[in-house]
């Protein structure tokens, strides 16, 4: 188990250079998908964020916990993306490195398996990467879980919605191809399509899943396209996104509405397809013309010589940004004060203001979100000013 330290160390030997430094740094433990099928996702929407994070915070002298600033230390563990590995790094934090608070994992699964460890201790868990339809539940369960991404029927309602516009303007028609990784984010979600998307309609004419790391996905898109569908959809994560985009390219694949979930966000995603993904739909989006969107992309831009994702970069960095909020305004690092903070403040974030209801649950996110002219905007959301009106794929030039 490979264990990471940075944050407040190099920027403690500088301060100690000029000015008496004796307040310890709050320490924060996060475990990370270094290895393995979610590295690509962990790398692009969490890891950047806590490094833009941490240096803007241990820049202007740490968190203001009382009459004291404390300096950030992150402490990190790779779980290569195995969930038995999560709980086991999760354990490790919490009791021989006795951080003070945990960052949550990236993936549904991931955030399931490490809630009764963050419970049993007392940690915050403000879940970002995670969308399910049992909020209520897990929330009377874990009542430190906290879920800004949205629900699962959030979003396939979003992208029902989505469908229904495009469908309304005569772009497609009802037939639908829906595929999905086999794991507890896409079978939630395809579960909750095979719901509405017929109430709303639409006729399924192509159904499958496929396991967590499938290499060849073209069969996959060759049912698909025997079926001859207007309307592809993909619960998927970020290597079965750009496999089955790679696929649907090769079997040119025409329908007027191609979705895909996780990564179609990602600026790689523009990189490696460039101008064949324009008018192609995914999961997420953001609104670029929200001026803390602005600040937040040009910070990360700034650190990181390029930009952030267009969907859950930011919402995580807004998950951060509350974790930070609530500290300071609780003014301890008690973790059942900050908590109880948390449930009772709204907070000032890169997405906009973020509070929790009953269930602990934000009302704010973006659900769909479409590529045009080079930028990935949303098209659809829940309490969120979307950028525009989807449009109908055309082709793959």
């Amino acid at each position: 188990m490979l264990k990471l330290t940075f944050g407040a160390t190099a920027l403690a030997t500088v301060l100690l250079a000029s000015t008496a430094f004796a307040a310890d740094p709050i320490k924060i433990g996060r475990v990370v998908h270094m290895t393995g099928p979610g590295v690509g996702g962990d790398a692009t929407s969490h890891t950047p964020n806590v490094e833009l994070w941490v240096k803007q915070v241990n820049e202007r002298g740490g968190l203001k916990v009382g009459d004291e600033m404390r300096l950030i230390e992150m402490v990190e563990y790779d779980d290569k993306t195995n969930p038995a590995e999560t709980i086991k790094a999760v354990q490790r934090l919490a009791t021989q490195d006795e951080v003070d608070f945990m960052l949550s994992p990236w993936g549904t699964g991931f955030n399931a398996a490490a809630a009764p460890i963050f419970a049993k201790y007392g940690f915050p868990q403000i879940s970002v990467t995670n969308i399910t339809d049992e909020i209520p539940e897990l929330s009377e369960r874990f009542p430190g879980m906290f879920f800004t991404l949205g629900s699962t029927t959030g979003f396939v309602e979003g992208l029902r919605d989505t469908l229904n516009t495009l469908r309304d303007s005569g772009a497609i028609g009802n037939k639908v191809a829906m595929v999905n990784v086999a794991d507890s984010f896409g079978i939630e979600l395809a579960a909750v399509a095979r719901e509405l998307l017929p109430a709303a309609g639409y006729e399924i004419v192509f159904d499958k899943s496929y396991p967590l790391g499938t290499a060849d996905l073209s069969p996959v898109v060759k049912g698909a396209k025997a079926a001859e569908p207007d309307a592809f959809i993909a619960f998927s994560y970020p290597p079965d996104t750009f496999a089955l985009t790679e696929q649907a390219i090769i079997e040119d694949l025409d329908v007027g509405a191609f979705y895909t979930a996780v990564a179609t966000a990602f600026p790689a995603y523009a990189g490696k397809f460039g101008s064949k993904i324009e008018g192609n739909l995914g999961a997420g989006g953001v609104n670029l013309d929200q001026e803390a969107m602005k600040a937040y992309r040009a910070a990360f831009t700034e650190l990181h010589d390029g930009p952030p994702e267009y969907w859950a970069a930011a919402t995580y960095y807004a998950g951060l940004q509350v974790l930070e909020q609530a500290i300071e305004g609780a003014g301890t690092t008690d973790k059942q004060a900050v908590t109880d903070y948390i449930k009772a403040n709204e907070f000032d974030t890169a997405i906009g203001t973020i509070s929790f209801d009953e269930h602990n649950e934000s009302k704010n996110y973006w659900t769909v979100g479409q590529w045009r002219d080079g930028a990935f905007n949303a098209v659809a959301g829940v309490g969120v000013p979307v950028g525009m009106e989807p449009v109908a794929k055309d082709g793959w030039n």
